[in-house]
């Protein structure tokens, strides 16, 4: 890691809990947030963005949203983040064969119509050499109504600032996923 991550003694005592659940859930903190919680403002926001899009009543399903989460990190070459969104896809699918696949998903039989339609766009948001065209956003709106459009263009690109993030910072997976890492 090109920064020094902060020591959970020197966290704001209001962002304890915070970090009491995270290693509840994960057994162990997440480096990203030991590198953010240095700036306690800039924390908050980034973990209350991320807490409203990974919400349980999210019009795009959990395992969709962790399925775009590993394909924006892949693009954008984060090793923590397709650990660790791997891991969470495995746990809400029960399954780690669209994964697996997940760089080949257009020629793949595993993927749903939806997912097809969630993928181009998040790769057409992903790529700064392309740009969102109207038949990627027709499909889309084929598959999903606006507010859930809404809610996937802010998951992208949450995804992206938090991969950009982590893969500039050279943020090392934390060995979530037991499988081999897609590319």
């Amino acid at each position: 890691m090109r920064l020094t991550s902060s020591t959970i003694q020197k966290t704001p005592w209001y962002l304890k809990p915070f970090f009491w659940h995270q290693k509840k859930k994960y057994g162990q903190y997440l480096e990203p947030a030991l590198v953010w919680v240095r700036l306690p403002k800039l924390f908050i926001a980034v973990a209350s963005v991320y807490g409203v899009l990974d919400r349980k009543n999210s019009p795009i399903p959990p395992a969709l949203r962790s399925l775009i989460s590993v394909r924006v990190s892949q693009i954008n070459g984060c090793a923590f983040c397709v650990d660790v969104n791997s891991a969470t896809y495995i746990k809400r699918a029960n399954t780690y064969d669209k994964c697996q696949q997940l760089e080949n998903w257009k020629d793949s039989l595993l993927f749903s119509d939806s997912e097809k339609a969630a993928l181009l766009y998040a790769e057409q948001m992903t790529n700064s050499s392309q740009h969102v065209d109207d038949d990627c956003f027709n499909v889309l709106k084929n598959h999903f109504d606006e507010n859930a459009i809404l809610e996937l263009t802010a998951l992208i690109a949450f995804q992206n600032m938090s991969s950009k993030f982590n893969s500039a910072l050279a943020i090392e997976p934390q060995g979530f996923c037991n499988r081999p890492i897609p590319k």
